[in-house]
């Protein structure tokens, strides 16, 4: 009986000892989120991107038509994502569909004032997920696409590039969203913390996201697209509120077959 009380002890000792690291380390890495989020702030507040190495990755999408008269005449957002040939953008599918755009599309990364500081971009071929194209689900409403060479270069070398991140928890950290609303001529961005909408949408709440902010890459602090603009309402019906699709299974599979990986 006393052997047994013994083990029994320890038993208890032990996992005490395991309950206390657990929280310990629970502890910590809430304490990692929270003070990654602090960095980041302030939260839910909307202003003009400077000319960064970030902010040279979100570009502004025009029809190939437009190419030589930019002013004015981008209508949707989209980003350089890592990926082996260097060549890969995500936007939103309803962006890239090609439904309204017989003369092709052209990527411009970092935008500004009419101006092309990395070149313009001609977008090549795209990639949609089968609930988009068979059926234009808005819980398939991303998609990558392939920008062709600009004088012997490929687009990430010239502006870097996030990597693309499916199957991160809603919500996890604090996220940059950075876009083209329509009405401007330059970037726009605001950092806050998604939540969820549903099993399938997350939004963000960020003032002035208008149209044309439509396929904007949510950010991490780990340079990580974890959501695209777009999804519920195309991306919401007001400016202060905006939605994404939650990068899962349908999203990891589209970004291998872009990848050919």
């Amino acid at each position: 009986m006393k052997r047994t009380s013994r083990i029994s002890a320890t038993s208890r000792r032990v996992a005490l000892c395991a309950v206390v690291v657990l929280a310990a380390t629970s502890a910590s890495v809430a304490a990692a989120d929270e003070a990654a989020d602090e960095a980041a702030g302030p939260f839910g507040v909307t202003a003009v991107v400077g000319a960064t190495a970030e902010s040279a990755r979100v570009g502004a999408l025009f029809a190939a038509d437009k190419a030589g008269s930019l002013s004015g005449n981008h209508f949707c957002t989209a980003s350089v994502v890592h990926s082996p040939q260097r060549d890969l953008i995500v936007s939103a599918a309803h962006c890239v569909d090609g439904d309204d755009d017989p003369s092709g599309l052209v990527f411009v990364p970092g935008y500004r004032d009419g101006q092309a500081p990395y070149g313009v971009w001609k977008v090549g071929k795209r990639y949609l997920p089968d609930g988009w194209a068979h059926g234009q689900s808005e819980d398939s409403d991303v998609a990558f696409a392939v920008v062709e060479e600009l004088d012997g270069k490929r687009v990430e070398d010239v502006t870097g590039s996030n990597r693309f991140a499916a199957g991160v928890a809603t919500g996890a950290t604090a996220v940059t969203v950075t876009g083209y609303p329509n009405s401007r001529e330059v970037p726009i961005s605001c950092t806050n913390r998604p939540a969820a909408h549903s099993a399938t949408q997350q939004r963000i709440d960020c003032p002035e996201f208008t149209g044309g902010t439509s396929g904007s890459p949510w950010v991490n602090g780990d340079h990580e697209v974890v959501g695209v603009l777009g999804g519920h309402e195309q991306g919401g019906a007001t400016a202060d509120t905006s939605y994404s699709v939650v990068l899962g299974t349908e999203a990891a599979e589209l970004y291998k077959d872009a990848t050919g990986g």
